[in-house]
């Protein structure tokens, strides 16, 4: 049994308690069959007539129906898919409590269950009141989790509480045992969802602890330089760009400002939407620095995007007389020694590049700020790599996310947003295209090449393997070639070309001596082309939301309306999270908006899991329903690490554990 249950991630009594529930069922809700109309949704109380294994046509699919009456006589057919195991425990004579839909059925209705609950003995532990559905598994059933939480309630009350004593009556809050218990067996749906959040409250108090913990020791451990006031050198930079700076860009450079003042160390993320305008911003931060006599770095987690950045601010920097180059692992060894000895020497007042920046190798005359750029893709390791490295640091990220999930997310940051782009230009216009009308968005798009734009076609996910997708991307833009786009400048690019080879499309692409460009997602961040104003995704509902809104963030750079076009199988072949995700595109460009979808829809376990090591683990949080937790928690751990109260020392363990295991980052 311990190798099973340890299979479910419980190895401990304390796992078995913290293993909450996942739903309930009410047997005081239970209704008859004869009560229900079809396509209503309900619970069920029934007894088992007799059951049958049908086979189908797909080869693993095998569905359970079985015969069910209730006390009324009233009859129908309860269906179970995939789960051929449950006939042998449906025997005649069972009593059942079914939660599902009745159907229309062939002569009886038909009930597809969407989860169930069979009665027996157990003190009514298992048939009484709220009755608790646990994650659990073949080997691990919700039955014999429920008997073992009821055997390690008793002894958790032992438990340390890790919050004070005053905290707890300033919050009306029970003690931790107790709201395990109310957890597990609550006498109402009302009771188990306060004791869920108090123990989400907790949750979320030692995990922004740790991160004030963690951002406290850097600020006591390392000192900055102070940058003093901006000089000639930004100066020269406000007159150089092309565009004047929008009231958000201003407010967020002036946080920068009087970071940048202190000598303790900036730790600030920088989230905007696509397009809003994140890099100027960056580049003064790295200006500030070199006008101080020191060194700046701008780190990107792939080739694509470092050049990128490369050729977007080397030119600013040469106007300014400001000397950037460019480190990468892909440079030839000659080269990338020289770039090296010029960082070193300081001749290099600007490095951009990728990890590269951060190896063993590679030394700084006096470095004094770095920019990473969609941080969230670097590895834990990386990113303290960085922050030994330096100690102003700029992180930024294109994929928002609402201030309160940021506070948990990259809570040892300070947050500045830039939410809108800026002035002249239009929103992106996205449709939604089923494949039976795909030839009508190459017509739209071979109209925008014939007066003179630019687009891309974005090959769909084919699979996780690069250099499939390569060969799927190099085999559209041939069939493109031949087909709706001859007679166009057709390119190709793909993360498995070498270095020079992306760096002569991109060049060719943006002088305009390519009229499309096929690409997979290496354009998805970085790409500036003004003249690009149409885009055609192809298989859309293969891509995520963050995933489909980067793209789209390629068109839309100019002042000339611009589309994107979303093509993919028909809605009903859909699943509905896919068409949710899809229909969510065409109604808002708006990427705060979008990321609320995509956490309602994914939820916080995979939206976040690559942002911030250890927020996978959070066992009682659900982010999208604990903003007001979130914010309250900030305040606590604020109070706390301010000594205003003494912390307990389970308070003080629990965050250390948060700290050493998840690897704040």
């Amino acid at each position: 049994m311990a190798e099973r249950l340890e299979k479910l991630g419980l190895r401990t009594l304390r796992d078995v308690v913290e293993h909450l529930p996942r739903a309930y069922l009410d047997w005081g809700d239970a209704t008859g069959l004869g009560e229900l109309r079809l396509g209503q949704e309900a619970t069920v109380a029934c007894t088992v007539e007799r059951v049958s294994v049908r086979p189908t046509r797909r080869r693993n699919l095998k569905i359970v129906e079985a015969v069910v009456t209730d006390e009324s006589g009233a009859r129908a057919v309860a269906v179970w898919f995939n789960q051929a195991w449950l006939a042998d425990r449906l025997t005649p004579g069972t009593r059942l409590l079914v939660h599902g839909t009745l159907e229309p059925g062939r002569g009886l209705p038909s009930l597809r269950v969407d989860r169930h609950e069979i009665a027996g003995d157990g003190a009514g532990l298992h048939t009484t009141g709220l009755v608790p559905l646990y994650p659990a598994s073949e080997e691990v059933s919700t039955w014999k989790l429920r008997e073992l939480t009821e055997a390690a309630l008793a002894p958790a009350r032992f438990f340390a509480d890790a919050l004070p004593a005053r905290l707890r009556v300033e919050e009306s809050a029970p003690l931790r045992a107790d709201a395990l218990r109310a957890a597990h067996r609550p006498r109402e749906r009302a009771e188990a969802e306060a004791a869920r959040e108090r123990l989400a409250f907790e949750e979320l108090l030692v995990l922004q602890l740790g991160f004030l913990r963690r951002r406290r020791a850097v600020e006591e451990q390392t000192s900055a330089p102070a940058l003093g006031d901006e000089g000639e050198l930004v100066g020269r930079y406000r007159d150089v760009l092309p565009f004047t700076l929008t009231e958000e860009q201003q407010a967020a450079i002036k946080e920068i400002r009087e970071d940048l003042r202190d000598r303790r160390p900036m730790q600030r993320l920088l989230q905007g939407d696509v397009g809003s305008g994140k890099t100027v911003v960056a580049l003064y931060a790295l200006l500030r620095a070199v006008e101080a006599g020191h060194q700046g770095v701008l780190m990107a987690p792939t080739e694509t995007l470092a050049e990128q950045h490369f050729l977007t601010i080397e030119g600013l920097c040469r106007d300014l007389g400001v000397s950037c180059e460019l480190l990468t692992s892909s440079l030839p060894a000659r080269q990338h020694r020289e770039v090296r000895e010029r960082l070193e020497s300081g001749e290099a007042e600007i490095g951009v590049g990728t990890h590269a920046l951060i190896q063993e190798g590679v030394e700084f005359r006096s470095l004094a700020v770095a920019v990473v750029d969609e941080q969230h893709r670097f590895g834990v390791e990386q990113r303290r790599a960085l922050g030994r490295a330096t100690p102003h640091v700029l992180h930024m990220t294109a994929t928002p996310i609402p201030r309160t999930l940021a506070q948990t997310v990259y809570g040892d940051l300070d947050v500045t947003e830039i939410a809108r782009p800026p002035r002249g230009r239009r929103p992106v216009v996205t449709r939604w295209v089923s494949h039976e009308r795909s030839a009508e968005a190459y017509t739209r798009l071979r109209r925008h090449l014939t007066d003179g734009r630019q687009a891309y076609v974005v090959c769909p996910l084919v699979s996780e393997s690069e250099a499939i997708e390569a060969r799927a991307a190099e085999g559209e833009a041939e069939r493109l070639r031949e087909a709706e786009l001859a007679g166009f400048r057709v390119g190709c690019l793909h993360g498995k070309l070498r270095p020079t080879e992306r760096r002569e499309v991109m060049d060719a692409f943006k002088r305009g001596e390519l009229d499309v460009l096929v690409a997979t997602t290496v354009i998805e961040v970085g790409v500036d082309v003004p003249n690009a104003t149409i885009m055609i995704v192809q298989e859309a509902d293969r891509f995520g939301l963050a995933q489909l809104h980067q793209l789209r963030g390629r068109v839309g750079r100019g002042g000339e309306q611009s589309y994107c076009l979303l093509v993919s199988r028909p809605k009903d072949d859909l699943t509905e999270e896919a068409s949710r995700r899809l229909e969510a595109l065409v109604e808002t460009g708006d990427g705060f908006a979008l990321a609320e979808v995509d956490l309602e829809l994914r939820g916080e376990g995979q939206l976040l899991g690559t942002r911030q090591s250890g927020l996978t683990d959070l066992k009682f949080t659900q982010l999208a329903r604990d903003r007001h937790l979130i914010a309250k928690a900030r305040e606590w751990a604020e109070r706390l690490a301010d000594g205003e109260l003494e912390i307990l020392d389970p308070l003080r363990r629990e965050a250390e554990r948060i700290e050493n295991n998840r690897g704040f980052a």
